[in-house]
């Protein structure tokens, strides 16, 4: 036995949730910051060593031998394949870089014990194939986000009313899905998809169910803000409960509303003068473009929905926890006149400036293969689709100029004290560009992997189909 044959997968889900209990019981913010910090750095080594061992030819049967008692189903619960073995660790590596950025000023307001709950439960979903359990965790993942809004008095309806809608036409479309016993084409079937697929619309925030996460980002504190929506659960949902199953009709359904609210959003994004709407909008124009890739159903079209996923997850993180220590230094941002902040954090200027870049896809950036794949998918399917997605890439680039030149150019921000970025940011913000710009200069390994996993998405869509329309055993002749 190795190291790497432990079960660090598992371990990492324990440490989050008996983390989560242990950082509760501290009242004081500096040793709950420095006690959570602890906790959720030793997660993301534990997924690092996981998605390391998975790499290195780790099979399952090797880890079943060391830890029989975790299989459930007749295979183990928590697993990596080749679409979640990158998604596992960049998540908790989300989760760190925004604890290891909260200034000292949000430490009150940044509950670290909540946010280990919610580490355990995203690390658990993204790690999990058995419908009904990533029914029920994607279910248990809302409850977090409505204790923060309770927390901090704030209106939780608009929430509420939202992820209410979500968790019903969820179980409601699965449960009709396992009803039909197999049979995907049966209207029962048929009836439990199209719940499915209202269902992850409303999660990712797609027309006309958007206005939950302007909500969201209103009223929640921008840390819980950004680990609720990056990730991208509602795509996960989307791979794993949908994209197996859907009929064809189903999946052009979701694409072009996807295709309409990405194009919206980011004309949305252009007029914003708050700069957590302008994010809001941001984030909902490039989780629609992650959607239409996975619905034009070939394989470089998800190859390229599955890169624009996990070069989004790094870049719009990265843009967030920008505006985010922006806010902590001049409080909430607004983008009517010029602030000038430049002269004062130019770190952060650039921070900003690199990972805006990478959400539209800019050259040697993360985002750059993962736009052109997609545009050129687009070009191959259909020219509308294809103009449709060009303009929403291009409205998303002016309105990142826009938000720069009026945060950081103009007349100058006067402050008796300096407004500098800390050890802590800098860590955060040079770990991020190290990684935008190196999965920029050397996109292949990057690529490949995702190439593997729709492949293999494909695969499981046709098998799907193959056996539903499989004909049926000849009956033998009855002997006289």
């Amino acid at each position: 036995m190795t190291v790497l044959q432990l079960p660090w997968l598992e371990l990492s889900i324990a440490i989050a949730i008996c983390g989560s209990l242990f950082v509760s019981r501290w009242r004081d913010p500096s040793r709950a910051y420095h006690w959570g910090l602890v906790c959720i750095g030793v997660v993301f080594a534990c997924t690092l060593v996981a998605w390391l061992g998975y790499y290195l030819g780790v099979t399952d049967d090797e880890l079943n031998r060391f830890s029989p008692q975790l299989k459930l189903f007749g295979r183990r619960l928590f697993s990596l394949d080749e679409l979640s073995s990158p998604l596992v660790p960049t998540v908790a590596l989300l989760h760190f870089l925004t604890a290891l950025a909260t200034a000292r000023t949000k430490m009150r307001r940044y509950s670290f014990s909540w946010s280990l709950a919610a580490e355990a439960i995203r690390l658990a979903t993204f790690s999990c194939e058995e419908p009904w359990v990533v029914v029920g965790l994607l279910a248990v993942a809302t409850v977090p986000p409505y204790i923060e809004l309770v927390n901090r008095n704030r209106p939780t309806r608009v929430y509420v009313l939202h992820m209410a809608l979500f968790v019903t036409l969820l179980i409601g479309g699965w449960s009709l899905v396992a009803a039909a016993g197999g049979s995907y084409t049966s209207s029962q079937a048929n009836i439990g998809t199209i719940l499915l697929m209202a269902a992850i619309l409303v999660r990712c925030g797609s027309i006309p169910a958007h206005c939950w996460v302007t909500d969201w980002f209103e009223h929640a504190s921008f840390g819980i803000g950004l680990l609720f929506v990056v990730p991208l659960s509602g795509v996960y949902a989307a791979v794993r409960l949908v994209l197996p199953i859907a009929p064809e009709w189903g999946l052009r359904g979701i694409g072009l509303i996807s295709l309409a609210t990405a194009v919206y959003a980011s004309g949305m994004s252009i007029v914003q003068r708050d700069a957590r709407r302008f994010f809001a909008y941001l984030f909902l124009s490039h989780a629609s473009l992650v959607l239409v890739g996975l619905e034009l159903r070939t394989p470089l079209s998800l190859t390229a929905s599955l890169c624009l996923w996990f070069s989004e997850m790094l870049s719009l993180g990265g843009f967030g926890l920008a505006l985010r220590a922006l806010e902590a230094r001049f409080g909430r941002l607004s983008l009517v006149k010029f602030q000038g902040l430049y002269s004062h954090s130019p770190s952060l200027a650039v921070c900003f400036m690199l990972t805006g870049l990478a959400c539209v896809g800019f050259p040697a950036t993360v985002g750059f293969i993962s736009t052109e794949l997609l545009v050129d998918s687009a070009v191959s399917f259909s020219s509308s689709v294809c103009v449709a997605v060009l303009a929403a890439t291009a409205l998303n680039g002016i309105s990142i100029v826009r938000a720069y030149l009026l945060l950081f150019t103009g007349a100058r921000h006067v402050s008796a004290v300096s407004l500098e970025i800390g050890l802590r940011e800098r860590i955060a913000v040079l770990t991020l560009a190290a990684l935008i710009l190196g999965g920029g200069i050397f996109p292949q390994p990057g690529v490949s992997s995702r190439y593997q996993a729709a492949e293999e998405i494909l695969q499981r869509r046709d098998q799907a189909k193959l056996a539903e329309t499989k004909p049926p055993t000849e009956m033998q002749p009855i002997s006289k």
